[in-house]
């Protein structure tokens, strides 16, 4: 439901939140009256349904899953303008981070969700099936067309470290685009800000959360936070703790406890930097994230004995 919760500056704070793509995703919109946030809202979280019926991976008829299928068959699929978008950004992040993101990591991270609820390290054999069907250079892109060749078997398209972040960029565009400028969409913890609430410097944000309060709080608008890492969802096997982030070139989950918040310009850029963020090492990251300017970083790593290190970058 819909509900006040305050006014503030003759602008009055409204918010809703729904379901979509596995997560819950909260929108906080300070609008002039409640018909003109109703509408708003509709049209924000049909936006991410709309999205979701595309860039799914566990709709068996999204655009996503249907691309996936073709693998390995030499077809070249038309996409969509959101399919494209999304392909060609997770490419850029690719490229720039020597496949530490990609989104081809699907065939591994089915194997190692088997994995942790077994509580058992997954067969060579099995990863070692999957391994030419893993590489972002898999994917071949046609512009003149807006066309996708997945050229080899059994690739499966994985858009989790990437969609939700670029399903908030499009809430808050659609909302702006009905005069609601002063937002914030939570997608399942990864946010994309719009302009201050009344009266306030910006959106009041901890970056490190409840879990590591020695981390900045910060007043952010404009742009967008995400954060990845293993904090919570992790399992031990062997003795041995693994991350649910999956690394592209083994196939296998993180072993480094490390979170990394990421504060960027977009959601899109943001989420998949914060996934990339929790796999390079930190000495590799400054290099990359120059490639969306005024994004910075912060990391929390902790070690076997539970010793914590702290970086900001740049």
């Amino acid at each position: 439901m819909v509900g006040i919760t305050g006014v503030e500056a003759e602008k009055i704070r409204f918010e809703e939140s729904q379901l979509h793509m596995g997560t819950l995703f909260r929108i906080v919109v300070y609008a002039e009256s409640e018909e003109t946030a109703k509408s708003g809202l509709t049209k924000a979280f049909s936006r991410v349904s709309k999205l979701n019926s595309l860039l799914s991976d566990y709709l068996p008829e999204s655009e996503l899953s249907r691309l996936s299928k073709s693998s390995g068959s030499g077809q070249s699929i038309k996409v969509s303008d959101e399919l494209w978008t999304v392909l060609r950004t997770a490419d850029r992040v690719s490229r720039k981070s020597a496949g530490a993101f990609d989104v081809t990591v699907g065939p591994y991270a089915r194997l190692w969700k088997i994995a942790r609820a077994k509580r058992e390290m997954p067969a060579k054999e099995r990863l070692a099936m999957f391994r030419d069907a893993v590489g972002y250079w898999q994917i071949e892109y046609m512009p003149r067309q807006q066309q996708v060749r997945l050229k080899a078997e059994n690739m499966f398209l994985d858009l989790g470290g990437i969609a939700k972040g670029y399903a908030a960029d499009e809430a808050l565009r659609v909302l702006k685009s009905v005069g609601i400028p002063i937002a914030l969409i939570d997608a399942g913890g990864d946010l994309v800000l719009g302009d201050s609430p009344p009266d306030r410097n910006g959106w009041k944000i901890a970056v490190g959360g409840n879990v590591h309060p020695d981390l900045p709080v910060l007043e952010l608008a404009n742009c967008a936070v995400a954060t990845s890492g293993d904090t919570e969802q992790f399992v031990k096997i062997d003795g041995n703790r693994y991350s649910h982030i999956v690394n592209p070139l083994t196939g296998i989950g993180l072993t480094n406890q490390r979170q990394a918040t990421l504060i960027s310009p977009t959601g899109i850029y943001a989420d998949a930097l914060a996934s990339t963020a929790c796999i390079l090492p930190v000495c590799q990251l400054e290099e990359v994230l120059q490639m969306q300017p005024q994004t910075r970083a912060y990391i929390v790593e902790k070690n076997k004995e539970g010793s914590k290190s702290l970086y900001q970058i740049p």
